[in-house]
């Protein structure tokens, strides 16, 4: 537990066994989605077997009254409300883990689902000197934030995000949530904040395009993929595009029914992915 400004604030940490003594440790935040919670996020992604033989910790905090500040206009939430300050908890959080264990500075990570997405950009942007790279999956960057996107430095950012997401709308038309709930505020489109980061980190302006096998063929769901190379400080922005992709992790649960959240895209596994990303982009510090 921690105390941020009068409030008590609780985080879960997997902390490996085996830990090399001296050597530098990777460290991983996984937000929950709005009105989750930490221990759900640690059953559902996989992350912590990841962890477990990969030797990093993981960060598992828990958002205030189950949501996440993350940009957005709204009062929907009573982390919105009270504008709750979680990029002071995030910041504490790495200071009481730093002071506790060898962490690599330059090997800090973020990813997130849903409000936990949009708040992984969210701390992308503002705690940019900390993190080294992101990973927001069915979350865009809010509205009105994005008027006041300015990174002071380069991070490295991979978004995966559905087509047909009843809740986050890959186009960013209209408010976030699904029917009486559609009240959360905006987003903007996919392609828009993967525009403004690639603008930020001054990548490749060609992507280098593919699409993953379809090893599902039954799954409702296909993948295009968009990789930025060559970004300041050898960053790059990444887009797994889920052509028929729902509000779901890829290879995860079907965690409610597909009428109410959408296709599970089977074709590739969210977690292992976005951990193969982040190994290849740690911070680099000055340079030009």
């Amino acid at each position: 537990n921690l105390e941020i400004d009068g409030l008590e604030r609780k985080f879960y940490l997997f902390v490996p066994r085996g830990l090399d003594r001296g050597a530098k440790i990777p460290m991983l935040f996984v937000f929950h989605g709005g009105g989750g919670n930490p221990l759900s996020m640690d059953r559902r992604l996989g992350v912590t077997e990841i962890a477990r033989k990969e030797k990093f910790i993981v960060v598992y905090p828990a958002g205030f009254g189950g949501n996440w500040n993350d940009g957005r206009k709204t009062r929907a939430t009573k982390a919105h409300r009270e504008n709750i300050d979680d990029l002071k908890f995030v910041s504490a959080m790495i200071d009481w883990v730093s002071k506790r264990y060898s962490i690599d500075q330059n090997r800090i990570f973020a990813t997130g689902v849903s409000n936990g997405g949009i708040f992984s950009h969210y701390v992308g942007a503002n705690l940019s000197e900390k993190f080294a790279a992101i990973a927001p999956v069915i979350g865009g960057i809010a509205d009105p934030f994005f008027k006041r996107f300015e990174p002071k430095e380069p991070v490295s950012v991979f978004i995966i995000q559905g087509t047909e997401d009843p809740l986050i709308p890959y186009d960013g038309v209209g408010e976030i949530g699904l029917g009486r709930r559609k009240n959360r505020g905006k987003i903007i489109s996919t392609d828009s904040a993967s525009l403004l980061w690639r603008n930020r980190n001054q990548t490749e302006a060609r992507a280098i395009k593919g699409s993953l096998p379809d090893i599902d063929p039954y799954d409702g769901c296909r993948v295009e993929t968009f990789h930025w190379k060559n970004g300041q400080n050898n960053t790059s922005v990444k887009l797994f595009k889920g052509i028929g992709g729902g509000h779901t992790w890829a290879g995860g649960q079907q965690y409610l029914p597909k009428r109410i959240v959408g296709n599970v895209c089977r074709d590739f596994n969210a977690t292992d992915e976005i951990w193969e990303f982040f190994k290849k982009h740690p911070k680099v510090r000055n340079s030009p």
